[in-house]
């Protein structure tokens, strides 16, 4: 059985800045929302807390690209982390949570498990 989830809009495609992140606030935490346009898919939603240092930062970082594979790099300390999966490629025991995210119009939405919802409102 698949978990609950609701797809929340977290800002509009006039928000987003090429080549770069914007945090926005969720339910279930800060997230931080890609825009890389010269990719497909262009859209990447990774948690904004960089977990080495426990900081909301990530959507600052420099995006980029290595082996094939588009990354972040954390601000602080430049670990990498990878957009699609959120993979740190220098700890492997390392990772940040991804969301899946699409546009719908000129709405960004955010996949959001509806438990963490249900928690908030309690």
């Amino acid at each position: 059985m698949k978990a609950r989830t609701s797809w929340d809009v977290v800002c509009t495609v006039e928000d987003l800045v090429p080549e770069s992140g914007v945090a926005v606030w969720t339910e279930d935490g800060p997230v931080a929302v890609f825009y890389l346009p010269h990719r497909l898919p262009a859209l990447f939603a990774i948690s904004h807390t960089d977990p080495f240092t426990g900081k909301n930062l990530l959507a600052r970082g420099i995006t980029g690209d290595l082996k094939g594979q588009p990354v972040v790099a954390s601000p602080l300390y430049k670990q990498h982390f990878n957009l699609q999966t959120g993979q740190c490629l220098e700890d492997e025991e390392v990772a940040v949570k991804t969301y899946p995210v699409l546009l719908d119009g000129t709405n960004v939405r955010v996949e959001i498990p509806a438990a963490n919802k249900e928690s908030v409102a309690a």
